[in-house]
């Protein structure tokens, strides 16, 4: 049970039924997520502006977008981060391999391993990455746009991840399991990593 309320869209004042209105319209439903940031009006449209915004960003794609945010979330141990980037990265066409490799950070395709090295690198030294790790980045194909918008992803997922786990949202995606510790690598299945 979540430690904060989830607002019901019913029962939502004007301000967060609005801003509800306009998700479920977007996704059919709304999620436990923003159920739970609806407690703040403020916090509730930063987070979808924001959010809107970056969905719109060039430096990466919606795949790489996925990538990140299932790396930030396996970080930060967010369960339900993991459920639902998960399950959005599947609906992106990501293999349960490449959705694999983003949590265990072991990845055949080049492109991918230098943008969980990266998001890594960003997360650990808080955005003081090495001049090699920036230009191992950059040499993977990536522009400056997309180091502003790995910054710009790494921030809004730290959100999420830090909310969801401070209020134990609710998981209301397909849960994903824990990775035992010892062996990151062959815990992940590519069956289990993309439950149906």
């Amino acid at each position: 049970m979540s430690r904060l309320p989830q607002i019901d869209s019913a029962q939502a004042p004007p301000k967060q039924a609005e801003l509800f209105a306009a998700v479920e319209k977007k996704l059919g439903r709304v999620p436990n997520l923003v159920r739970v940031i609806g407690n703040s009006t403020a916090a509730l449209r930063g987070y979808l502006e924001f959010s809107a915004a970056l969905g719109g960003g060039a430096g990466l794609d919606p795949q790489q977008r996925e990538v990140l945010a299932i790396t930030v979330a396996q970080a930060n141990g967010c369960g339900y981060c993991l459920a639902a980037h998960c399950t959005i990265a599947k609906s992106t066409g990501l293999s349960a391999e490449a959705i694999s490799g983003a949590r265990t950070g072991s990845t055949q395709d080049d492109v991918h391993r230098a943008l969980i090295q990266f998001t890594n690198a960003v997360i650990e030294r808080r955005g003081r990455v090495d001049d090699s790790e920036l230009a191992a980045f950059r040499a993977a194909g990536f522009s400056d746009e997309a180091v502003v918008e790995v910054v710009a992803h790494v921030s809004i997922n730290v959100f999420t991840n830090y909310l969801n786990n401070l209020a134990e949202t609710e998981i209301d995606f397909p849960a994903v399991p824990e990775l035992p510790a010892a062996e990151p690598a062959a815990a992940c299945s590519t069956s289990q990593c993309v439950s149906a």
